[in-house]
């Protein structure tokens, strides 16, 4: 009976508190992950719908990328200059606009155009989305906040991939019509119960410190750390364009797919958060050198899998790799990150799991294509093999947690005192952590900028 007790009291205390406009929010993130379809299947349809190769599969992949890398860019200037509502409808609206048109064209050409159009719309909310939650959310209740999102993005893959699995074969046109109307549904939310929630500048307040992207690119450790990101990202990111293909020339359906990568985000969902209070205060360059084993010979386990059975337990690995990578590898960029660079320090963590969303389709096409399924997965294990050993040498030039964490908790109170506040955007994918972004007055309600705490 304790135990009950103690568990209906963690979950009263993650859900209580937060303000009204926030599940306003958390409906709309999982109402859009439920209705994912695009991302999960394209390879798939391209495949062994249209009849193309992996690697014009890959092509196509890597230009949904592209379109993510350069919408994340110009949609943060629109969600700072415009503010976070109209951003989210403009994106949304087109997001739905070109999921539908995407399973209508025909041509090769117009299929690479329309998707590089779907990378860039679906992309475009993320800034917004994360930007709002900041505002609206406080301060001691943000890394909560994230992580029910976090929770909501994940439980809606894994219901949406086994549903898309058995929709796919019956008809791809529905999954991409039915994305398409899940995508509409989200932006009436956001027009009907969430008003704008961006913070107004004090005209007297003082201009942030600045932190240039050259001081960015000299950071050597950082750098490093960037680099070793990539090639995580490289190893993560087969999931959805390597696995696909590869069960797909197998002999595999969407739906055997479909239901092994959904293992992913279950076990996210319940493993995420006590996984997290277990690894918080152990050692993290030991823990990002075995998440990156973990990642890198949990796909390659891949090459030796069978059924679908034997799939989904090698899911099971490499997601524990994950789920071990998120937080830690969070805690080590902002643990890097100056108080007033850490925007431009984020950016350029994110960008490099937006580049090996370039580098991932185009390297498991041709690999595929010329050598086998077996010798991507091999090339998984050693890329995780190099980033184990290169967080492994990383992490021994650092100076020590504690340390660093004093020093963080002097910033945070600069940071909550005096007449400003944060104004912040929050990192995607995988692991964002943002800061700091100047002094501000904000309107009633809202709040400024925080750390963020997400996951692919």
């Amino acid at each position: 009976m304790s135990s009950v007790v103690r568990a209906r009291r963690a979950v009263r205390e993650t859900v209580s508190g937060l303000p009204p406009a926030f599940w306003w929010l958390w409906t709309s993130t999982l109402v859009n992950r439920l209705g994912a379809f695009v991302a999960t299947f394209m390879a798939l349809y391209l495949t062994l719908d249209r009849g193309y190769s992996a690697t014009y599969a890959g092509l196509v992949a890597a230009l949904h990328g592209l379109g993510g890398v350069i919408s994340s860019l110009v949609a943060g200037v629109m969600t700072d200059r415009l503010g976070r509502r109209p951003t989210l409808l403009v994106a949304q609206v087109s997001t739905a606009v070109s999921v539908a048109a995407l399973g209508f064209v025909r041509d090769p050409v117009a299929i690479a155009a329309v998707a590089f159009l779907v990378g860039m719309a679906s992309n475009a909310s993320r800034p917004a989305v994360q930007a709002m939650m900041a505002d609206i959310v406080r301060p001691e209740d943000r890394i909560r906040a994230f992580s029910l999102n976090y929770w909501a993005i994940n439980l809606g893959f894994a219901i949406s991939s086994m549903a898309a699995g058995f929709i796919a074969e019956y008809s791809y046109l529905a999954g991409f019509l039915i994305e398409a109307l899940m995508t509409l549904a989200c932006a009436v939310v956001v027009f009907v119960k969430l008003p704008e929630s961006k913070p107004v500048r004090s005209a007297g307040a003082a201009p942030e410190d600045s932190v240039g992207l050259g001081t960015v690119l000299r950071d050597g450790r950082f750098m490093g750390v960037v680099g070793l990101s990539f090639l995580i990202a490289l190893i993560f990111q087969q999931a959805s364009v390597g696995l696909p293909i590869a069960m797909g020339e197998a002999g595999f359906t969407p739906a055997d797919y479909g239901l092994a990568v959904a293992v992913n985000g279950f076990l996210i969902v319940v493993l995420q958060i006590p996984v997290t209070r277990f690894i918080q205060h152990r050692d993290p360059g030991r823990l990002l050198v075995i998440s990156s084993l973990l990642a890198g010979y949990g796909l390659g386990l891949t090459a030796f899998a069978g059924s679908v059975g034997a799939f989904a337990l090698t899911v099971c690995v490499w997601t524990l790799a994950e789920i071990v990578n998120a937080p830690t590898q969070t805690g080590l960029v902002v643990r890097l990150s100056p108080v007033q660079g850490r925007g431009r320090y984020q950016g350029m963590y994110t960008m490099s799991w937006a580049v090996a969303a370039l580098v991932a389709p185009l390297m498991s096409g041709f690999v595929i294509d010329r050598f086998g399924a077996e010798w991507l997965w091999g090339t998984c294990a050693v890329v995780g093999t190099v980033a184990g050993l290169g967080y492994a040498l990383l992490m021994r030039r650092l100076p020590d947690p504690g340390s660093y964490e004093e020093g963080r908790e002097e910033q945070e109170e600069q940071e909550d005192g005096g007449d400003g506040g944060d104004g912040g955007d929050g990192g995607d994918g995988e692991g964002g952590r943002r800061g700091a972004t100047g002094a501000v007055v904000e309107k009633s309600g809202a709040r400024g900028g925080a750390p963020e705490v997400s996951a692919s």
